[in-house]
C-alpha cells in the first residue's frame, strides 16, 4: 500500500523538483497562473462500443495529463501585471477568435511601454501596433475556422489556395504564419500562429530563437498552457545561462537584461536593413526593466555561484571554469552543438571521450567563449529571420507589405535620428 502511495505522488515530485523559485519568498504571493483554458468545442460521448458497434473511440485531447496539474506556483514569474484596460482589450481580442487556441499571449510596445513611442496605448492615433502570438494543435483545421470568420485577415491568394495551403506555408521554418495590419476592436494587430509542438521545440532547444526569443523579453500570457508555461521556464533559465557565461564576475542587472533582450536580434536581417530600430534593446530595457526583474531574479538567485540581492542593481558570479562548465553543459541543444562543433579539432581542447570533466572545463575556460556565443546565436538566428522575411510577402499579400515595410523604415528613420543622443543608443547592442 506505501509503494502504490509513493508511486502516485512522484509525478507531482518530479514537476516540483523542476522548479527553480525560491524557497523562501518574502512579501505578498503574486495571484497564481490563469489555469489551462478549456476548449471551445467539447467533445460528445460517443456511444459504448462492442462487437456488433464497434463506434469510433472519443477524441482524446493530446496534452500530457502529468503537466495538467503544474504546483499554483509553479511559473508564477511569467505571469506580468498590466493596466486593467490593457488586460481588459487584449483578453477581448482573443475571445473573439472562434477558432480554438490552446496559448495565446501579446507581446511588444503596444502591451509594455518602449522609449520611443509618442504614445503606447494601442488605442491612439500615433498607438502602436498590438503583437499576439496564438499556438494551436492542428494549423490546417485552425487557419480553415478562422478563415471562415475573418476571411479579410487573408491576402486573396491565401484564400483562394485555401487552408492547407496555409499550413504548409506555416511549416517552413521558424513555423509561423501571420496575418499582420488587422482592425479589431478599434486596434491595428498582427497575430502569429503556430503549433504547441513547434513552440515547445524552440523554446527547450533553440532551433530557430524565433519564438523562444521573443519570450526571453515581457509578455502577457492571455491563454495559458501547462506544457507551455513548463517548457517556457526551461527557456528563461537557458537565457540566463547563456547570458551569465558572456558576463564577467560583477555586472548590473541592466547589462544581464540587454544582453538576454539582445539574444533575438543578433543575426536578425531586419537590423541589417531600413526595417528596424536600432536602438530597440535599449528602447526596450529601459522601459521594462522591472518586468525584466520579475521574470528573472528568482531564476537568478537559485543558480549555484550567482548572488543577487533582491534591492541591488549589481549581479556577481563565480566565473571559475568549474562553475561556467556547469552553465555550459546545460545549454539548449542546438547551441551547444553549434559551440561544441566549433571547437572540435582544436590542438587546446581535449577529446570529449577522453576526459569529459576536463572537456567542459577546457571549454568553459576559453577567454573567446563569450565572442564564439555571440556569433553561433548570429548563425541560429539568422537563416529563420531571412525565410520568416520572405514568408511575409507571402501571407500579408502585396499591398500590405508595402504599408508595413513603409511602417517599419519609418521606426528605423525615427531611431537612427534619435541614435545620436548617448540616452537612445546605451546598450543597444542587438
Amino acid at each position: 500500500m506505501l509503494a502504490r502511495s509513493n508511486a502516485r505522488r512522484l509525478p507531482a515530485l518530479v514537476i516540483r523538483s523542476l522548479s527553480t523559485e525560491s524557497a523562501t519568498s518574502s512579501g505578498p504571493q503574486p495571484p497564481p497562473p490563469p489555469p489551462p483554458s478549456a476548449g471551445k468545442h467539447p467533445t460528445a460521448k460517443s456511444a459504448s462500443r462492442s462487437r456488433l458497434n464497434p463506434a469510433p473511440r472519443p477524441t482524446v485531447a493530446h496534452r500530457s495529463q502529468v503537466l495538467a496539474h503544474l504546483p499554483p506556483s509553479f511559473g508564477r514569474n511569467q505571469i506580468l501585471p498590466v493596466a486593467d484596460s490593457t488586460r481588459a482589450l487584449l483578453e477581448s481580442i482573443v475571445a473573439r477568435f472562434d477558432a480554438p487556441i490552446r496559448y495565446a499571449f501579446a507581446y511588444g510596445s503596444g502591451v509594455f511601454e518602449q522609449d520611443g513611442y509618442k504614445s503606447s496605448n494601442p488605442q491612439s492615433q500615433d498607438g502602436p501596433m498590438l503583437d499576439f502570438m496564438f499556438a494551436v494543435t492542428h494549423p490546417d483545421h485552425w487557419h480553415s475556422i478562422n478563415m471562415n470568420q475573418f476571411p479579410g485577415h487573408y491576402p486573396l491568394g491565401a484564400r483562394t489556395l485555401g487552408s492547407s495551403f496555409v499550413a504548409r506555408v506555416e511549416e517552413i521554418p521558424p513555423g509561423v504564419w501571420f496575418n499582420s495590419m488587422v482592425k479589431m476592436d478599434g486596434v491595428t494587430i498582427k497575430y502569429g500562429v503556430t503549433t504547441v509542438d513547434n513552440l515547445c521545440s524552440d523554446l527547450l532547444n533553440w532551433k530557430s530563437l524565433y519564438l523562444s526569443g521573443r519570450m526571453h523579453k515581457p509578455i502577457r500570457i492571455i491563454k495559458d498552457d501547462a506544457r507551455v508555461r513548463l517548457t517556457q521556464q526551461v527557456n528563461l533559465t537557458s537565457a540566463l545561462r547563456t547570458a551569465l557565461l558572456t558576463l564577467p564576475a560583477e555586472f548590473s542587472e541592466r547589462e544581464l537584461f540587454e544582453r538576454i533582450a539582445g539574444f533575438s536580434y543578433a543575426g536578425d536581417v531586419r537590423m541589417l536593413l531600413p526595417a528596424e530600430n536600432r536602438g530597440k534593446v535599449g528602447n526596450i530595457v529601459r522601459k521594462q526593466s522591472p518586468q525584466f526583474k520579475e521574470l528573472y531574479h528568482r531564476l537568478v538567485v537559485a543558480l549555484p555561484g550567482v548572488h543577487w540581492p533582491a534591492h541591488s542593481a549589481t549581479i556577481q558570479q563565480d566565473t571559475s571554469p568549474q562553475a561556467r562548465a556547469a552553465h555550459l553543459r546545460k545549454l539548449p541543444s542546438n547551441l551547444l552543438k553549434h559551440l561544441t562543433d566549433h571547437y572540435t579539432g582544436q590542438a587546446s581542447i581535449p577529446a570529449k571521450e577522453a576526459d569529459e570533466t576536463v572537456y567542459w572545463a577546457k571549454l568553459a575556460g576559453d577567454a573567446s567563449l563569450p565572442s564564439v556565443i555571440d556569433r553561433e546565436l548570429t548563425k541560429i538566428v539568422r537563416g529563420p529571420s531571412a525565410i520568416q522575411t520572405l514568408k511575409g510577402i507571402v501571407s500579408a499579400g502585396p499591398v500590405k507589405s508595402v504599408r508595413y515595410a513603409a511602417e517599419k523604415v519609418n521606426k528605423w528613420w525615427k531611431g537612427s535620428q534619435g541614435s545620436s543622443s548617448p540616452s537612445s543608443d546605451a546598450g543597444s547592442k542587438p
